[in-house]
């Protein structure tokens, strides 16, 4: 009888991920695998494919542009990912001390920012950063100090799109931090302030342990977006000073726009998966995952 109905459960938990299966295989599995070997191809819309085994993993692999692009979006994701944690974790720690209606007001209102485009985003910061007429020169004109070409300059362009970056993620990522912060009971916090702990050891050996898992996948979430980001240089730099903000995934559409043979943007959008993978990997190997604590 147990091993009847065994095999009854089993039966209706696959028939329950079939529907998921399916759609993992037709969108996920099928697609991977055909590129992977497309990638061995000379492979064209206009013209008929030839092998050659190897050589677009070599062309991009000796690209120094590609290479390049790699680091600068690894250099855009560490500016970007730790400032967007750092700020969001302490702008939740405001919302859930203000009262319940000026929080609800500043949740929906720190939320817009998400659900607007890259590229429009990218229109309102080239309109801030304006060299003759833009807010940041502005700004700095009341301290006295002169017009600076944001866009234009090596230095800060990098930079300069890295700001909209933390903006349109700032939103989202305070609203699942404010929601693990509700998730850890008040009884720690009381435990706590009878033993005379002040505000900065509550945080330190409460909060900050507590959140650990809420972290992780923001960390890991974040890197993944921030690495494949391409909207914000596309429309606000073009990649430019000197491919100075070129990222790996504006480095693939150039080459998939401007070349007539393809293999070479999906041999380099297979070596950017493996490149993900393995930086995920390595975060999910430093900050393990631990199990909540049941209030």
């Amino acid at each position: 009888m147990f091993k009847r109905n065994f095999r009854q459960d089993n039966a209706m938990a696959y028939t329950m991920l079939l529907p998921i299966l399916a759609l993992l295989t037709i969108f996920v599995i099928i697609p991977f695998v055909y590129s992977l070997y497309v990638s061995f191809y000379n492979w064209s819309f206009y013209q008929e494919s030839t092998f050659v085994g190897f050589r677009n993993y070599y062309l991009v692999l000796t690209d120094d542009v590609f290479g390049k692009s790699v680091w600068i979006g690894l250099k855009f994701t560490l500016m970007v990912v730790p400032c967007t944690l750092i700020l969001s974790f302490l702008f939740a720690n405001i919302i859930k001390n203000i009262g319940p209606k000026m929080g609800s007001f500043v949740k929906t209102a720190i939320y817009i920012p998400t659900i607007i485009s890259g590229i429009v985003a990218s229109v309102i910061f080239v309109f801030i950063y304006d060299y003759t007429g833009g807010l940041a020169n502005y700004l700095l004109g009341l301290f006295g100090v002169e017009p600076k070409a944001w866009l234009a300059d090596v230095g800060s362009a990098l930079p300069s799109i890295a700001a909209p970056a933390v903006w349109l993620g700032f939103g989202i990522t305070s609203l699942i931090m404010l929601a693990g912060l509700y998730d850890i009971p008040e009884s720690y916090y009381e435990a706590a302030e009878l033993e005379g702990a002040g505000a900065f050891k509550k945080m330190w050996y409460i909060t900050i342990p507590l959140m650990r898992n809420i972290v992780l996948y923001l960390l890991v979430t974040g890197f993944t977006a921030n690495i494949s980001q391409y909207e914000l240089s596309l429309v606000m730099t073009g990649g430019g000073p000197l491919d100075a903000t070129t990222t790996p995934n504006l480095y693939i559409f150039n080459h998939f726009r401007n070349d007539v043979m393809v293999g070479n943007s999906i041999a380099a959008s297979l070596l950017l998966f493996v490149v993900l993978g393995a930086i995920s990997a390595i975060i999910f190997r430093v900050l393990n995952s631990e199990k909540a604590v049941d209030g």
